[in-house]
């Protein structure tokens, strides 16, 4: 059973994935219309979705477990590599900004949301 997580740590890592689906819902609107292909973005973007759900039915009890077993492992996955990429952004940026912090929530967000898929 994994450690309790506090209800702020709770809350930041919520608005760091709805902030992640925004930002890639309007990334799906421009690639739309410069006629871009979608596919990695629609992947993200369901990924993003279902990690959003899985904290929501883990701490808030909100909902039920709609997800297949390989849905959980393609979305672990996209996590995972995302969480790779932010990673490597955050050594990029300078401690203390802004953006470090939210890359940092975001990191964060992401690793419970992996621990919330591992536990369902």
């Amino acid at each position: 059973m994994p450690e309790p997580v506090p209800e702020i740590v709770q809350l930041q890592s919520i608005e760091a994935f709805q902030s992640a689906i925004r930002k890639s819902q309007s990334a799906l609107v421009n690639m739309i219309r410069k006629g871009a292909n979608t596919s990695v973005i629609e992947k993200r973007l369901h990924a993003l979705a279902v990690s959003l759900h899985m904290l929501e039915y883990t701490w808030q009890k909100r909902g039920d477990q709609p997800y297949s077993n390989l849905e959980m492992i393609e979305t672990r996955q996209v996590i995972q590599n995302l969480l790779v990429s932010l990673e490597g952004m955050k050594e990029k940026i300078a401690a203390g900004t802004p953006q470090y912090t939210l890359i940092e929530r975001r990191i964060r967000a992401f690793q419970l949301a992996i621990q919330a898929m591992n536990i369902a």
